[in-house]
């Protein structure tokens, strides 16, 4: 956070507390003091609604003020006035630290257990795949879906199909260190009639119906500009994740808009690393678990 950032976030919070401060003192004298307690404050409403002057209980007036010195007070222990940090010195990250440090002296001798065990064996093990589902639950869920089908854009784990391969020393790595997809937009290159022929032969290698006489002049493109990754044959290269285009499994979907798209505009997948978030041996058991779903598929 910037100085003049800093300053301003203090500004603004103090004068917001300063306000509602005048305010409350405003409401409860200034603004009734020519008006007898009690009396009406000639504003009518429907006909026959009037307001009085009836101040709020002093009990109820107080409350408010004690808000107040309590949000100041609060504001002088805790951090909340840009980069003053509080007289406790207390910080998010350091309650975070805390809390895993904490969890790790728990339940890291649990994962430990399971750290040294082969993957092959690791996926036979049924107390293993439990924990190993678990964290995938609470940590990729989210992309892949709780049942790991996958979704747009989010790989399908349950079946054989994998962009770098189902190997489970493959799945760990992937996990651990992430991977960065990157397909280029061919639009610029191909035109629009190019990009609709590339597109009719990539479709013609998954068997789907297509116009032949666009699908040959596709083929010529095809081996030109995309053979370098996906392999003259179309099946892909699981080195550098070029995913095989012969089987019918879509990662952004086989319709042709959706093919067209891809090589139009490009494609960028990125899978984030969890080898500082999770740590090797909660992406072990991940690993575990993930590899024994398409396993034998």
């Amino acid at each position: 956070m910037s100085e003049g950032l800093s300053w301003y976030i203090t500004i603004v919070v103090v004068a917001n507390i300063l306000a509602c401060a005048w305010l409350i003192w405003w409401s409860g004298k200034g603004a009734t003091a020519e008006v007898e307690k009690g009396a009406t404050m000639h504003h009518t409403w429907d006909g026959d609604l009037q307001e009085f002057n009836n101040p709020l209980p002093r009990w109820w007036l107080w409350l408010f003020y004690i808000t107040i010195a309590f949000g100041l007070v609060y504001l002088a222990l805790y951090p909340g006035l840009g980069k003053i940090p509080g007289v406790l010195g207390w910080s998010q990250q350091e309650q975070y630290d805390e809390e895993i440090a904490a969890a790790d002296a728990k339940y890291g001798p649990i994962f430990k257990k399971y750290a040294s065990q082969d993957l092959a064996v690791l996926m036979q093990d049924p107390e293993g795949r439990k924990i190993g589902q678990r964290i995938f639950l609470n940590y990729c869920a989210v992309c892949h879906g709780s049942d790991a089908g996958g979704a747009r854009g989010f790989p399908n784990l349950t079946d054989a199909d994998s962009l770098y391969g189902n190997a489970p020393a493959t799945i760990e790595k992937t996990i651990l260190d992430g991977r960065q997809g990157a397909m280029p937009a061919w639009g610029p290159t191909l035109g629009d009639e190019g990009v609709e022929d590339v597109t009719a032969y990539v479709m013609s290698l998954s068997g789907k119906q297509v116009d032949a006489a666009k699908a040959e002049a596709g083929k010529a493109k095809f081996a030109t500009l995309c053979v370098g990754c996906h392999m003259p044959d179309g099946t892909g290269n699981k080195a550098i994740g070029a995913p095989n285009l012969t089987d019918g499994v879509w990662l952004y979907g086989g319709t042709k808009a959706a093919i067209e798209t891809s090589i139009r505009d490009g494609r960028n997948g990125k899978m984030p690393a969890h080898r500082q978030f999770l740590g090797e041996d909660k992406v072990r058991l991940v690993a575990a678990y993930v590899a024994g779903l398409s396993a034998g598929k």
